[in-house]
């Protein structure tokens, strides 16, 4: 009952919105007939002729009531509404303003190019249906020829085109800009689920290197305490404590980065595989750095402890991407910590920009950087702060930020 209920007023809510431009459009037409019809009257009683009558409030009806169509027929609805105009005006009718006509030829401008005509016909519509309009106003008033009607209505209906006009190629401008705006979003969705999607693979190499090495260090121990079960029992039995502490440290990662990856689908193919590397390697990083023209700076508190081989990986990989990115947008220097604390590792990043700062935020870097402290449970921040950039992590030992 809910469920039909809830669909019965959607129906009726779209039926409001469809039916919301027409009864808008009838409410423009009445209105402009309630005016037109005041302006005669009005006119009538300050100048001598015909007075307000039946035939008069007809030839009004046609020269506004037509605007209701106004969305389906813009060019028709002004020949109709100028056409019916001329003639109140041709019959001896005190000439006013012809609102319905100058309406009608503001919604021809208003509407899109591909709801009416050809721009030449439109022209000539327009220009031929003016000069009727003065020609019957001359003939209403004994053959003598307007001088201010011309000038008051070249201004009148050329302003109402001129307006519509520029109210169409503005919401047209807008739309546009919506358009590139949601395009530009969408494009950047897909940038971003592509570069994931790439470190998400990159990820799946190191552990398929983590993994395999687990193995073989498995295999090992275990050719080595079958060797020494009978000769030597406490060579055995440290050979099977390595497998039993290697096999758990691989189980966590296994559980911590295959489930992520798995989401994905993520196939890893091919024997071109990163050798898998850690913290241990960050000297020759540094070195490398250094000689590329980056002076670093290393600063570690705390006391050092052994790390999760996932874990040792991802800080290894996040400070080699937060170093290239300092030596590309900075000016040639960066500060690192690392710190060693109860529960988690972090990892800071800092150096001087210089050019633009937002030029460190662009590229698949940071995106990189967050997915690798996200799949281990830690948390990543990088932004510009008073003339340098700083990139955060905090890498939790097992898998899981402690409070």
């Amino acid at each position: 009952m809910a469920t039909h209920a809830a669909s019965s007023g959607n129906a009726r809510g779209k039926d409001r919105r469809r039916h919301l431009p027409q009864t808008l459009d009838a409410g423009i037409a009445v209105l402009v007939f309630g005016l037109s019809i005041a302006l005669l009257a009005a006119f009538s009683k300050d100048e001598p002729g015909k007075n307000l009558d039946a035939t008069a409030v007809v030839l009004l009806a046609l020269a506004t009531l037509p605007l209701a169509a106004r969305r389906r027929a813009p060019l028709a609805v002004f020949a109709v509404t100028a056409t019916a105009s001329a003639i109140l005006n041709g019959l001896g009718y005190p000439p006013g303003p012809p609102l319905g006509p100058t309406v009608a030829l503001f919604f021809v401008g208003l509407h899109p190019a591909e709801t009416r005509t050809g721009l030449r016909l439109t022209a000539t519509v327009v220009v031929g249906l003016f000069l009727a309009h003065i020609g019957a106003t001359a003939i209403g008033t004994d053959g003598e020829f307007p001088v201010v009607a011309p000038l008051f209505g070249t201004i009148l209906w050329g302003g109402a085109w001129v307006l519509g006009d520029r109210v169409r190629m503005r919401r047209e401008r807008m739309a546009e800009l919506e358009e590139r705006v949601r395009r530009a979003e969408r494009e950047a969705e897909r940038e971003r689920r592509l570069a994931a999607a790439e470190e998400r693979t990159r990820i799946a190499r190191d552990l398929h290197d983590s993994a395999g090495h687990a193995i073989n260090v498995i295999l090992v121990q275990a050719g080595a305490a079958r060797l020494l079960g009978e000769q030597d029992p406490e060579g055995a039995r440290a050979a099977l404590a390595t497998i039993e502490d290697v096999a758990r440290e691989t189980v966590v990662e296994i559980d911590r980065l295959v489930r992520v990856l798995r989401e994905d689908g993520t196939e890893v193919k091919g024997d071109d595989f990163d050798p898998p590397v850690g913290l241990a390697a960050l000297k020759t990083l540094l070195e490398r750095r250094q000689a590329a023209g980056l002076q670093v700076t290393v600063q570690v508190e705390g006391v050092e402890r052994p790390l999760l081989p996932a874990v040792d990986q991802a800080a290894y990989r996040i400070l080699q991407e937060a170093l290239t990115n300092a030596a590309q947008h900075g000016d040639g220097t960066a500060e690192v910590e690392i710190g060693y604390g109860p529960t988690t590792l972090s990892l800071t990043v800092e150096n001087p920009t210089s050019g633009d700062p937002s030029a460190h935020a662009s590229g698949h870097g940071l995106v990189g950087m967050r997915e690798r402290a996200v799949l281990l449970g830690g948390s990543f921040d990088a932004g510009s702060r008073d003339g340098r950039f700083e990139v955060r992590v905090r890498l939790p030992y097992e898998g899981k930020e402690q409070p």
